[in-house]
């Protein structure tokens, strides 16, 4: 039966972004009792038949593969600040182990930290604390934020809504808080977009996505919780789209327009993409979930919205990797840096397919075909399929979105960058989370088998004084000193050389090199580590390495390392402090760089023009405003490297609350 009300009609099925119309009004929200209607659950069909396959496949995988300015130097071969971490540090941590809130909810990473007691809290002062906040990343005025939501362009404004709980800065009460820019780093806060008011939100309005249709209408779709914790899937439009700001939003009254189908578990089905647009005329989107172990990607049909169509088995699947959360789809051009539209599609063009994932709160990429005949998504390799190959970021990074910027024609992503200290912290200090600095996303054409990561361009409107340190050597067992304006709040970008006659005496290894697993920065090799130590006080007590490390394997290969050592961040007994990195893909006559984003308690690292990208979350207690100081250092055995370092101070964005007399 068709709805009587509907929200949109095509114009013209050739376009590809379709001619859409939608009423002016709509009636206002009303309290009511959970609808029977057309969207209740229906089978998956051959669904589960097609699984049981992908898990048999799965296995017998398994089975098969199983296995300038004034420097000092400190020239010291056993440079004992880099070797050996302090006696107060807990490089393992264990006691940091959450226990989460989430189960009960059906989340895990949405809910915050609960230390087991092993340890008393760090008598944090509030000098310290106020440290933490950030200068130019964005975060609330105050309390707990999670997840971005449904950004955009729109009237002029960039649009960013965000996971938020207005009461406290632990995780709960989950509401949509709302802010928009108009160069993507300067926010203007707004009121709340949507509150936990109904039945079928009233434990949390979680993640969703926007879809912009080309009359200029905002589709928003978003996971709630219901009354008994079920995850349905909502649609939400703005009141007003004369207001640039967006800043009134009405709940479509037949909500929820989504439950979850036979076969997926009430409280695994959540995040809903933006929509794209199909052949057929009908719009689709991906939502994410799991079966047993196996992560999943649904799909439905749409034409308004409202009445949705299951689409027979998934857009993927992957046996072991758990719950999908906040799936993504979005193509990229082959050729050109450009980004391109969500509903692209057509020669020269990939597409990423990025899931979260629940079980270990990582963001994993793969870079594949997306079929108009079959619907499905293929890997362009297996072995790096998604959930068991790249990252967006090997550091605290999870939930991330992209979205389309038509403004600029480009892709841009946001992540979640979640704290890692203790529960009471976050209270005395009373916020909690910040999100990366957004990021443009590229296609790499060099590798041809991953994407690059950028900060957005505005960024470098920040930048104030700058120092350049030019081909500075660096010995085996050295650090020097790098004397800048401001340590706590800066842009680095760093060129390193190593000595050619080093590298031609390189031995092979009979271990394979790990960031995580091969002790850090001060495991010395031939080939490093080297690079920068970041908020490092005189005594370096404190300090975080962000370092190359390039090894010869057992198969004979260099291979280049990019990582991040927090063991020796904070002299804090209650933060976590872990090791991340992978392998960097190096291209023959490149130089090994990396740019570094400082911004108080938040280090954003990018390798080889942003293939490889680390976050990480630091709290140190004497590395702090004008204490913190920068190095460069290489703990090599035998070669030297040659640096080439420029820095700038970064001015603080200007991140204002609203008022009603503020439009501009």
């Amino acid at each position: 039966m068709a709805d009587p009300n509907p929200a949109r009609t095509f114009a013209d099925p050739e376009d590809p972004i379709i001619a859409a119309t939608v009423p002016d009004h709509y009636t206002p929200l009303l309290d009511g009792d959970p609808p029977a209607g057309e969207n209740s659950r229906r089978p998956l069909k051959g669904f589960l038949v097609i699984l049981s396959g992908l898990v048999l496949v799965g296995l017998l995988m398994a089975l098969i593969g199983e296995n300038g300015p004034s420097v000092s130097q400190d020239s010291q071969q056993n440079d004992l600040t880099l070797n050996a971490p302090a006696e107060s540090t807990n490089i393992s941590a264990q006691f940091l182990e959450p226990a989460s809130r989430g189960p009960s909810a059906g989340v895990s990473e949405k809910s915050f930290r609960l230390h087991s007691g092993v340890r008393a809290p760090f008598p944090w002062s509030n000098t310290m604390l106020t440290w933490q906040r950030t200068g130019y990343h964005f975060q609330p005025e105050k309390n707990w934020m999670n997840d971005p939501n449904g950004p955009m362009f729109y009237g002029g404004w960039y649009h960013f809504f965000y996971q938020y709980n207005p009461d406290a800065a632990v995780w709960g009460n989950i509401v949509w808080g709302h802010a928009v820019s108009k160069d993507l780093i300067e926010w203007l806060h707004l009121p709340l977009a949507m509150v936990a008011d109904q039945w079928y939100d009233t434990n949390g309005v979680w993640t969703g996505s926007a879809t912009l249709l080309s009359d200029g209408q905002v589709i928003m779709l978003y996971t709630g919780a219901t009354n008994e914790s079920v995850q349905v899937q909502n649609l939400a439009y703005p009141a007003d789209l004369s207001d640039p700001l967006l800043v009134d939003w009405v709940k479509y009254p037949g909500n929820p327009v989504l439950v979850p189908p036979p076969g997926i578990d009430d409280r695994d089905f959540r995040d809903p993409t933006t929509a794209w647009y199909w052949p057929d005329g009908k719009w689709r989107i991906a939502i994410g979930s799991k079966v047993n172990k196996t992560g999943i990607s649904l799909v439905y049909n749409t034409e308004d919205f409202k009445k949705y169509e299951l689409i027979e088995g998934v857009l993927h699947a992957v046996p072991g990797t758990g719950m999908w959360e906040c799936v993504d789809l979005y193509p990229v051009s082959l050729k050109e840096d450009n980004g391109l539209d969500t509903s692209f599609n057509g020669p020269g063009v990939k597409h990423v397919l990025k899931a979260s994932l629940d079980d270990d709160k990582n963001d994993y990429y793969a870079i594949g075909t997306y079929s108009l005949e079959s619907g499905n998504w293929t890997p362009d390799n297996s072995n790096l399929d998604v959930g068991i190959g790249l990252r967006y970021d090997y550091g605290k990074f999870y939930a991330s979105k992209t979205f389309y910027d038509q403004n600029k024609q480009r892709r841009i992503l946001w992540g979640w960058i979640g704290e890692t200290d203790g529960e009471s912290a976050d209270i005395k200090k009373g916020w909690a989370s910040v999100q990366s600095i957004p990021r443009t996303v590229v296609f790499d054409k060099k590798t041809g088998t991953n994407i690059l990561q950028w900060p957005v361009a505005e960024i470098k409107s920040l930048r104030k004084s700058s120092k350049k340190f030019d081909k500075l050597e660096v010995g085996p067992g050295s650090v020097v000193t790098l004397e800048v304006e401001k340590a706590t709040q800066m842009d680095i970008t760093a060129e390193f050389e190593i000595d050619k006659e080093a590298l031609k005496r390189i031995g092979e290894s009979d271990v394979e090199y790990s960031c995580g697993t091969s002790g850090g920065s001060a495991q010395r090799g031939e080939l490093g580590p080297f690079g920068l130590l970041l908020l490092a006080d005189e005594g370096r007590c404190e300090q975080t390495p962000v370092y190359f490390y390039v090894a010869k394997g057992t198969d004979g290969q260099l291979k280049t390392f990019f990582c991040t050592d927090e063991s020796r961040s904070s002299l804090a007994n209650d933060v976590d402090k872990r090791i991340f990195g992978s392998t960097v893909p190096v291209i023959k006559g490149e130089k090994l760089s990396m740019r570094i984003l400082v911004d108080h308690s938040i280090i954003e690292s990018f390798a080889q023009g942003g293939r490889t990208c680390i976050t990480s979350r630091v709290y140190p207690t004497k590395a702090i405003y004008g204490a913190a100081q920068l190095y460069v250092f290489n703990n090599a055995t035998s070669a030297s490297i040659t640096a080439s370092i420029q820095t700038w101070a970064m001015k603080s964005a200007y991140i204002r609350p609203y008022s009603s007399h503020q439009e501009s």
